[in-house]
């Protein structure tokens, strides 16, 4: 047995808010919508992982996603026309990421990173 795929559920009653954030800003696509569940995604192969974490390094409250993106600069960017709020960042933390904390518009911390080449 292998785990084929991990997928992130967050609880949203007006699913139709995350377009603006995950495809609008992200370049998601929607992969299914049931109305009732809406699912982004990229029909690309991604790495499977799960974290656990006490905190989201350096002393940051631990984040309820994180994604990984080719320019962290044109996300930022991106976030800030949407009109989303920057939590943390951008910074380049000492482990190799740049990265910067933003709200979905679900309240959900969303750890937007790249690793530095």
């Amino acid at each position: 047995m292998k785990v084929k795929r991990i997928v992130a559920n967050i609880n949203a009653q007006d699913i139709s808010a995350a377009k603006s954030f995950y495809q609008d800003v992200l370049g998601l696509e929607i992969m299914m919508d049931h109305g009732w569940i809406r699912t982004y995604g990229l029909d690309e192969e991604m790495s499977i992982q799960i974290s656990f974490a006490s905190q989201g390094g350096s002393e940051t409250p631990t984040p309820d996603l994180s994604i990984e993106v080719d320019d962290v600069d044109a996300a930022l960017e991106g976030m800030k026309k949407a009109g989303f709020p920057i939590e943390y960042g951008p910074v380049d933390e000492l482990w190799g990421v740049r990265r910067f904390y933003v709200r979905d518009p679900f309240g959900k911390l969303i750890n937007i990173l790249a690793h530095e080449d």
